[in-house]
């Protein structure tokens, strides 16, 4: 179908080579396609880029050819345009001269934009925050519907927002929803204190168009969290990231330094044992752990020397400390596996 129109056009742009034009537009119109796919697919046989904008409904969307993708956009100066009720206008942006069938793709493309907007999935606003926000959030949903979303919350494609993923925020301001054991709050400015007992996982900032990238995103730095790291920046996890699809919950409890930990956690005492493992690798020294727990630092060569005694290797030195960091930060993938 690439190029479609400028073939037709350069053998003759008569009456039978119209109707295959209206043709392309009427199966659109009858299979009930999103405008996403009207969109691309207009682009596709024009050969040129088109748009469709629509700013009372939030909505800016425009494709190249064989780009395989919509992105939001408004119409370039000098492209050619159509406007229908309501503001919306649809426009094909060639380069140089026009070909002969244009004019009927631009009308028939207006028509099919006219008809897919009025029954197109994009949401109500009855919907509700919480309905629009999971939505906007779904990997699955196309930019149209993802664009007036958006729109409905009160955001613009391009305004910037991180997304946060936690348990225990329910109190937070902001836009949310629920999702599974997770709840996700777009974040437009500062990220608020958490309240006691909370965890949460914050993804990168980025256009609202994309904050389904930036909620994948919180969602795996919360499975770094812990009691003694209750929030994790995915910006600071750096290589740390890509542990969390490496290995599943049962290969993890299989590494011998995992198995280490667990066996020291069941013991007497095991939750502090542990607690003081953390507070050693997030200060660097046994004297400014012990500070951190509001211990006095006598309390804790002894809980060390035990944990070394499990681990079955010394802890008090750079690698030492690296190697319990990460035997930490896999358990806690482990017992975080699925925070959704």
């Amino acid at each position: 179908m690439k190029g479609l129109l400028l073939r037709l056009s350069g053998l003759d742009a008569d009456a039978e080579n119209a109707v295959r034009v209206i043709g392309f537009f009427d199966r659109l119109i009858t299979g009930r396609a999103g405008l996403d796919v009207l969109v691309r697919s207009t682009a596709d046989l024009a050969g040129c880029p088109v748009g469709v904008h629509a700013p009372g409904q939030g909505l800016s969307l425009r494709a190249s050819p064989g780009a395989g993708v919509v992105i939001p956009g408004a119409a370039p100066a000098g492209a050619a345009t159509r406007t229908l009720e309501g503001g919306v206008v649809v426009w094909v942006a060639r380069a140089g001269a026009a070909v002969p069938l244009d004019d009927m793709l631009l009308e028939r493309f207006a028509i099919a934009a006219a008809i897919l907007l009025e029954h197109s999935g994009v949401p109500r606003p009855e919907l509700g925050d919480p309905a629009l926000v999971e939505l906007v959030l779904s990997e699955d949903t196309g930019t149209a519907e993802r664009s007036r979303a958006l729109h409905l919350l009160g955001f613009g494609p391009a305004a910037r927002l991180r997304v946060l993923a936690g348990t225990g925020v329910d109190a937070l301001a902001g836009r949310s929803a629920r999702l599974g054991g997770v709840r996700a709050v777009l974040l437009p400015g500062e990220v608020a204190s958490l309240p006691a007992g909370a965890r949460a996982g914050i993804g990168p900032e980025g256009p609202a168009i994309e904050v389904a990238r930036s909620w994948a995103a919180a969602r795996t730095a919360l499975r770094f969290t812990s009691a003694a790291e209750p929030v994790v920046w995915w910006e600071r996890l750096g290589g740390l990231a890509a542990l969390a699809g490496k290995l599943a919950p049962a290969e993890l409890t299989e590494l011998a330094d995992v198995r280490a930990l667990d066996r020291l956690a069941s013991e007497p005492h095991g939750a502090d044992t542990l607690a003081a493992l953390d507070a050693l690798c997030a200060t660097g020294s046994a004297r400014k752990a012990a500070a951190a727990l509001h211990r006095h630092h006598s309390t804790m060569p002894a809980r060390l020397a035990r944990a070394e005694s499990v681990l079955g290797f010394e802890i008090d030195s750079p690698a030492g400390r690296f190697r319990l960091h990460l035997a930490l930060v896999l358990r806690r993938l482990r017992d975080n596996a699925d925070p959704g």
